[in-house]
């Protein structure tokens, strides 16, 4: 029974793409299959990108007082989220940022804003941080997330520097309305359709976990398709308190294998990225998933906290990957640091009077 997912990518790898009811039967895998499924999507990742991780690092410039509805949002407007919220950083805070997340192995810096859209002030104020930051690391890449973008705003971004732009879809059309009305599907595929015209590389995912069906999931992922975006973030629902869908939890850890490896098999070439969610959600399935997608966010995400950065970095090398752009050189033949580990120390249940680890 599982032979056919080695078929289906035999049929993609031949250049037969995957059709909307294909999709849905790797969505449908059994647990007996989830391996099979796995497998199969893992193929088509090591065609398009070998043994590689890229790693990508998130600098939240403006946190929270948004003035949108999206139900899933921590910064929405109406939000009851205890998060941090401030306005814009200043230019030097903001480069400072990124270095960090630069010197923990991230190729790429994703600039995000809260809010509708950007002014123009807005605008420039990011294109003074890219130009600060690529003064002092040429090479960088830098993706930038600022909402609905206005005529004229996707080109600056351009001219000052910017190499990619995000924007989700975030969900199905069919399923839009039921997760935010303070704007429209049609305004979100716009900001991407002006970044792809700017000449900007367009970056748009989803999130899953958000009541949505097995179709509408097929659906967001074949629009994703055609719109050609080049790397499609994955997340999946962190549910806060204080907002619409808090206590929503839809998502097993093999579910967000099978999301992942039906992502891959509809966009097998395209950097699939394992975004917010991962370590609630996928637990410790997170190295399978990396057989699976090509890409993670090191570290923090932008109003919750992720896994340390080192364990980021550990469960790439674990599971026989290596950093994109990394110096092999920086790590003994094993992959692991040089440094020793000495155990940590057993100080409670049996001959203590502390409970036991069970």
């Amino acid at each position: 029974m599982t032979r056919r997912f080695d078929d289906l990518t035999d049929a993609v790898l031949a250049g037969t793409p995957v059709g909307p009811d294909e999709a849905i039967d790797v969505l449908r895998a059994t647990d007996e299959e989830l391996l099979a499924v796995v497998t199969a999507a893992a193929r088509l990742r090591r065609k398009h990108f070998g043994n590689t991780v890229k790693v990508n690092y998130l600098v939240n410039l403006k946190s929270g007082l948004c003035p949108e509805d999206c139900h899933y949002c921590s910064q929405r407007l109406g939000s009851r989220a205890d998060i941090l919220k401030y306005s814009w950083l200043g230019p030097a805070e903001a480069v400072e940022q990124a270095a960090a997340g630069l010197r923990g192995g991230a190729t790429r810096i994703c600039m995000v804003s809260s809010g509708r859209g950007p002014t123009d002030r807005d605008v420039d104020r990011v294109a003074r941080v890219v130009g600060a930051l690529k003064e002092e690391h040429p090479d960088v890449e830098v993706c930038a997330c600022l909402g609905l973008l206005k005529d004229g705003q996707a080109e600056r971004l351009r001219d000052a520097g910017v190499d990619a732009y995000n924007h989700n879809l975030n969900t199905a059309e069919s399923h839009h309305d039921h997760i935010v009305t303070s704007h429209t599907y049609a305004d979100r595929v716009d900001t991407v359709t002006r970044a792809v015209d700017a000449g900007l590389s367009p970056c748009s995912g989803l999130i899953a976990g958000l009541g949505e069906s097995d179709e509408q999931l097929v659906e967001a992922l074949f629009a994703l398709r055609e719109l050609g975006a080049d790397s499609i973030p994955v997340n999946f629902l962190m549910p806060f308190d204080g907002t619409p869908l808090e206590g929503t939890w839809e998502l097993t850890p093999g579910r967000c294998l099978r999301i992942l490896a039906m992502a891959r098999m509809v966009c097998p070439d395209k950097e699939i990225r394992i975004a917010g969610g991962r370590e609630m959600h996928l637990r410790s399935l997170q190295g399978l998933a990396l057989h699976v997608a090509n890409s993670i966010f090191l570290g923090d995400y932008l109003t919750s906290e992720g896994q340390a950065a080192e364990a980021d970095l550990e469960l790439i090398r674990d599971n026989g990957f290596v950093v994109l752009g990394a110096d092999a050189s920086a790590h003994g033949p094993d992959g692991r640091s040089p440094a020793g580990h000495d155990p940590a120390k057993r100080r409670r249940g049996a001959g203590t009077d502390l409970p036991a680890n069970a």
